[in-house]
């Protein structure tokens, strides 16, 4: 089963927490067990799974992720997005879940999380729920 729903980021750089929505989207499914593939298809976007019970973890992220790929650095791309580019690229664009149960199976503190880059947006998140 292919779902999708959309996020809409207000900041040009943000990190939103979607577990929920993927978690709807397995319940939706009706798979008792299998893997849940979560696809950004965005070039400025990514997924990733981090601790999602202290709010500074996304700030920290967003923080380093900042020191690391700066937003002006004498890129050679036009449309002055390259730092979402790389951003993107150092996240990824796909986490797989594993399914069981019927449910997600996350660890105590794992959530999902929507990475802008490119912002403010609205951006699709895709799920693929696999039987098996």
């Amino acid at each position: 089963m292919l779902s999708r729903f959309e996020v809409e980021t207000g900041k040009k750089s943000e990190i939103v927490d979607i577990t929920s929505e993927v978690k709807q989207h397995v319940a939706k499914s009706g798979v008792k067990a299998g893997l849940c593939v979560v696809w950004v298809p965005h070039t400025t976007a990514g997924v990733t799974v981090n601790e999602n019970a202290d709010p500074a973890v996304k700030r920290d992220m967003l923080m380093e992720l900042g020191k690391l790929v700066p937003e002006d650095d004498g890129y050679h791309h036009s449309e002055g997005n390259s730092a979402g580019h790389l951003k993107s690229s150092l996240m990824g664009h796909s986490e797989t879940l594993i399914i069981e149960g019927g449910a997600l199976v996350l660890g105590t503190w794992q959530g999902i999380y929507f990475c802008e880059f490119d912002g403010p947006r609205r951006r699709n998140v895709l799920v693929k729920v696999l039987e098996g």
